[in-house]
């Protein structure tokens, strides 16, 4: 394959929900052919008979538009502990709603599927045998998800890097290691990063192309944004934005290339806040994110 470029859905929650509604914006209004699905558009806890109802739906609204559900991810209602939460019991249930979610991804042909890595609670992070054990669980967590995932079609997990270390890798070298310890487990799909160009981590490496240079080669998915440097402002490849953004196509594609890494998904994670003066520009906004990129990216 070669590079793509899509969107992740996060932007329709609660605005464009309807699967024949997104599925048309992203193709006719932004011309754009992949997506990456989000939980809160089709959240596993919901009833069976709901979800099958919306997977058909998505099914039917993706062949009339040329829609190509590529991922599918966790998305801001379901930013939470999961796999790292201090009771038992919960881990228990969010391994299984991971399942359901891969399944999901599975009748949708989704070839890759994740979520941050998981979340300590202060009170497990601040404990240092705590924390050890909730990260541990987490690890194990994630390899239970790659040996089911091995089963049902997927190419590979994927977790993103977070802005703060109790949200999980924070470094360059944390993450490397959590993809390590994951994979050492054997017998499932490799665990992979999905990157976020705009995401400000630990205060040394708020840069990211060393990050796009050092793990592009592990990065099937990036999540792009327009920011400047020491925020993650999720703003959109505006004319106005870019003059004083970081992120440049350019400089993305050179890292990534130089990384190995020419076979990626590029998705635009962009956020407009509920108000008045941007309500009524999130599909032009969205539309000139695109255009600015496809001189970049043509499939």
């Amino acid at each position: 394959m070669a590079n793509r470029l899509g969107i992740n859905l996060g932007f329709a929650t609660n605005k464009y929900i309807e699967p024949e509604v997104w599925a048309r914006v992203v193709r006719e209004d932004l011309g754009l052919g992949y997506v990456q699905l989000v939980a809160d558009l089709l959240n596993p806890f919901w009833p069976e008979t709901y979800i099958e109802g919306q997977i058909l739906r998505i099914e039917a609204a993706a062949r009339e538009y040329d829609v190509k559900v590529e991922s599918i991810f966790t998305s801001t209602f379901t930013r939470v502990n999961h796999l790292m939460n201090p009771d038992a019991d919960a881990r228990a249930f969010w391994l299984e709603w991971f399942k359901k979610l891969l399944d999901i991804g599975a009748r949708l042909g989704a070839k890759n599927a994740g979520s941050h890595f998981g979340i300590l609670t202060f009170a497990d992070y601040e404990d240092e045998g705590r924390r050890a054990f909730v990260i541990e669980e987490g690890v194990k967590g994630w390899q239970a998800l790659a040996k089911y995932a091995a089963g049902i079609g997927y190419s590979e997990l994927i977790f993103e890097p977070m802005s703060v270390p109790r949200e999980m890798a924070n470094t360059i070298e944390d993450t490397q290691e959590l993809m390590d310890r994951v994979n050492a487990g054997g017998g499932g799909v490799p665990m992979r990063v999905c990157l976020d160009v705009g995401h400000a981590p630990h205060p040394d490496q708020r840069d990211p192309y060393p990050w796009l240079e050092r793990l592009g080669a592990s990065s099937p998915v990036v999540h792009l944004q327009q920011t400047v440097l020491h925020k993650s402002n999720h703003a959109p490849f505006t004319e106005e934005n870019n003059r004083d953004g970081i992120v440049k196509p350019e400089k993305v594609l050179a890292a990534m290339r130089g990384a190995g890494n020419d076979d990626a998904l590029y998705l635009f994670e962009i956020s407009h806040r509920e108000h008045w003066d941007t309500e009524w520009r999130i599909i032009p906004d969205l539309k000139e994110s695109a255009a600015y990129w496809r001189q970049y990216i043509a499939e």
